[in-house]
């Protein structure tokens, strides 16, 4: 029997995937959204888009009360989106969560606490953890293949207009809060947590006309391991197609998805001396290139499973915590 699911926002900016994903998915019955701007639901509801042909609830609490609804994408704006999560939980429904979870570290940790509690899964929606370049990175890291890890490089900018720039800028790291997650989730991944973490911000022109107070739109954060450094950079205004890298340097090796790594489908290995079925030297490792949504489909999947009890979640709490609070002391947000 496909599991019943709603989805309480639309405004984040993978929303529209999500309920694509829901809708095709054989497993779920999606029964409808919840949208608490009513303007922008007419909106919405009047399009071409996948949104067009779904069920508006009238409320969150039309949704939220309904038993058979077993889980929730949480898809709203990320100033929004946490205090919805919270709603979600309160309501003894599992989330897939769209990061970034919020600025307000204290809640973040209660929601989780009160996810625990519950029984209930949040499946935070960094999509790379199913792309199968950084699958595969991950896996060589994991078991030794690269040696010991001292370097990780990630390169994700982006392009976007004043008015996504205005939104972002709610947010104290601009364009670095809204992105950076996606790269420490495989960074942390990789290797746990940092002694340190700290953030360059800039807000410019750049000739461009964009620049939006408040806003920080051309960023770097640093992070210190023991035994390795790691540096994310991220800006909002390059050209597209966006040259986005992530490399990872061992003792042993390297490994490095040939650039764009979305969707991607070669990784430049390089290793010191042969290794099981990989030569010393150079060679390009081709993996199965995803789309963007089929990255949301392998998401939708693994939570589905995970819901169901036929796997463990790809990540523990434990670890979708690091990874906002490292990203909250990079950016200022969280002191101690």
């Amino acid at each position: 029997m496909p599991v019943r699911m709603a989805q309480y926002g639309t405004k984040h900016s993978h929303a529209a995937g999500k309920i694509t994903a829901m809708q095709e998915n054989p497993g779920v019955e999606l029964v409808g959204v919840y949208e608490p701007d009513a303007e922008y639901r007419a909106q919405l509801a009047d399009s071409d888009t996948s949104f067009a042909t779904v069920h508006w609830f009238e409320s969150a609490q039309e949704m939220l009360s309904d038993p058979a609804i077993v889980a929730v994408a949480s898809e709203g704006l990320n100033v929004e989106s946490l205090d919805q999560t919270e709603e979600i939980v309160a309501a003894g429904k599992h989330v897939w969560y769209d990061k970034a979870p919020g600025d307000n570290w204290t809640q973040w940790q209660r929601v989780v606490a009160a996810a625990r509690e519950k029984n209930l899964l949040i499946q935070m929606g960094y999509m790379l953890r199913y792309h199968d370049g950084f699958q595969q990175i991950a896996e060589w890291a994991g078991r030794g293949l690269l040696g010991h890890v001292f370097s990780i490089r990630a390169h994700m900018s982006t392009n976007i207009p004043v008015d996504r720039r205005r939104q972002i800028s709610a947010h104290r790291g601009g364009i670095f809060y809204e992105l950076a997650g996606h790269m420490l989730d495989q960074i942390i991944w990789i290797l746990g947590r940092p002694a340190r973490a700290a953030c360059f911000l800039r807000t410019d022109d750049h000739g461009t006309g964009q620049r939006v107070d408040g806003f920080a739109d051309n960023t770097l954060g640093v992070f210190e391991f023991d035994g390795a450094m790691a540096i994310v950079d991220i800006a909002a205004m390059e050209t597209q197609p966006m040259a986005r890298r992530y490399e990872v340097y061992g003792t042993a090796g390297s490994a490095i998805i040939v650039e764009p790594f979305e969707p991607g489908s070669l990784i430049r290995l390089c290793l010191a001396e042969d290794a099981g079925e990989y030569a010393a030297g150079v060679q390009m490792v081709p993996f199965q290139a995803r789309s963007r949504q089929e990255l949301y489909h392998r998401e939708l999947k693994a939570f589905l499973r995970a819901v169901a009890g036929e796997q463990e979640p790809d990540r523990r709490p434990e670890h979708d915590l690091l990874v906002q609070e490292i990203l909250l002391r990079a950016v200022g947000t969280l002191v101690d």
